[in-house]
């Protein structure tokens, strides 16, 4: 069983960045498909990015292309989220997922077995 503990959430200005880590323990998750998703207040559960099991293929909501990367690193069982030029939209509850069925990446939120219990972004203006 995997578990996942996200880490690096805070408060920062709009404008600034921050760097999200995601834990995993339990099994070594380089064989997983990994990604972010983030839920706000009063909104559902949305994509943010995704990578397959090698990190070789990355994908990205719209929303956060350009200003996001997802990256992996096997050897520390972690994954990562940069977030630069953080837009007060971008203020959620950041959920990292894992599935170790299916290595290519997955944009569903459905597609995972192992979530974690998120870290709080908040973004001032």
């Amino acid at each position: 069983q995997v578990q996942l503990v996200e880490s690096g959430g805070g408060l920062v200005q709009a404008g600034g960045s921050l760097r999200l880590s995601c834990a995993a323990s339990g099994q070594a998750v380089s064989t997983c498909a990994m990604g972010w998703f983030r839920q706000a207040p009063g909104k559902e559960r949305e994509f943010v990015a995704a990578l397959s099991w090698n990190g070789d293929s990355t994908y990205y909501a719209d929303s956060v292309k350009g200003r996001f990367t997802i990256s992996r690193d096997n050897a520390k069982n972690t994954l990562y989220l940069q977030m630069n030029s953080l837009k007060p939209e971008d203020t959620a509850v950041y959920s990292c997922a894992a599935d170790c069925r299916v290595p290519t990446i997955h944009l569903w939120a459905g597609d995972y077995q192992h979530w974690g219990q998120g870290t709080q972004v908040t973004v001032s203006s």
